[in-house]
């Protein structure tokens, strides 16, 4: 009994779960042909770029292993990068470098942790022959500039860059949250690996309550400093971005998250077809219903403007 009571007051609530999500809104609305564009980082990214919207710059690419050996020579000129596999997911197999050692050739990682040449090397090989990638395909590995946060984040992120994560659904955004990295999470903006998820007034841009570890949170562990009610910057950019993420990709149900450098602005970090429901938590309230309104009136919203303007007027967070 107290399980379908549980089950009901979510429904009414309109939280989404992994099944129903997928059902009703991404297999229906997702066509096939179009998830190498958001699966794949490094067609992404050319697709943005094409598209006149910034995303972090590209270093170097490494497609086959032997390659590998010559990514010292390719960061060469660079104090700090960040190594990605083009088709990984959950964060795997990304290595941060913020720096070199003096002596020794190490590079320095987001962690603290050191790392020798032979050893980025070895994670490249790796990195290339799949063991990152969706399904464990062969890969290749992206090296592109490291985003130094914007100082709005220095009381409320440990050692590594947030990200914003928006749900848009037929161009729609409708729901955000700032991803905050941790102790935790070794940096990383990954709510799977332990990092902060605070909840953004559509309308505003200013942060709600949060989760962490699907505990609903007020403070970062790690800073003690409050994550509510912070201002995030650029928020109208941010909106058209996510909105016009659409014509980009043509998916009607994704994530996308955007990074916000603080000296080149809001940058596309990527897209995703599957996005994580967390969200949910940290925003303390249900996306079905919004999807819903979406899908009543998708016909109408025509134009970037438009849907930014139903978003904003439709989602903007309500006190209860």
């Amino acid at each position: 009994m107290f399980g379908l009571t549980l089950a009901r007051r979510l429904a009414e609530k309109g939280v989404l779960g992994i099944n129903r999500r997928n059902a009703i809104y991404q297999l229906p609305y997702n066509k096939r042909r179009f998830y190498p564009r958001v699966d794949d980082k490094l067609l992404t990214k050319r697709l943005a770029q094409e598209a006149g919207i910034a995303v972090p710059a590209l270093y170097g690419v490494i497609e086959i292993a032997k390659q590998a050996a010559d990514i010292g020579e390719i960061v060469k000129p660079y104090e700090d990068f960040v190594l990605k596999p083009a088709q990984g997911s959950g964060g795997d197999g990304i290595v941060v470098v913020v720096g070199r050692t003096r002596t020794g050739g190490y590079y320095r990682l987001a962690s603290g942790r050191l790392m020798s040449e032979s050893e980025l090397i070895f994670h490249t090989q790796n990195t290339v022959s799949g063991v990152y990638s969706l399904g464990g395909q062969p890969d290749v590995a992206l090296i592109e500039y490291r985003v130094k946060f914007d100082p709005v984040f220095e009381r409320i992120a440990f050692q590594g860059v947030p990200d914003i994560r928006i749900i848009v659904f037929f161009g729609v955004p409708v729901m955000a949250m700032v991803r905050l990295p941790t102790r935790m999470s070794e940096g990383r903006a990954n709510l799977h690996q332990g990092a902060i998820g605070a909840g953004i007034d559509i309308a505003t841009g200013k942060t709600l309550t949060a989760v962490w570890r699907n505990d609903v949170v007020t403070e970062h562990p790690d800073t003690l400093n409050s994550v509510q009610d912070v201002d995030i910057p650029h928020w109208p950019k941010l909106l058209d971005l996510a909105a016009r993420s659409y014509e980009l990709t043509e998916l009607g149900y994704q994530g996308i998250d955007i990074v916000l450098d603080r000296d080149r602005g809001p940058l596309i970090l990527e897209l995703n077809a599957r996005p994580g429901l967390n969200i949910q938590i940290a925003n303390r309230d249900g996306l079905e219903h919004r999807l819903q309104a979406v899908l009543a009136e998708k016909d109408k919203l025509d134009t970037v403007e438009k849907r930014i303007a139903f978003s904003r007027e439709r989602f903007a967070h309500r006190k209860t």
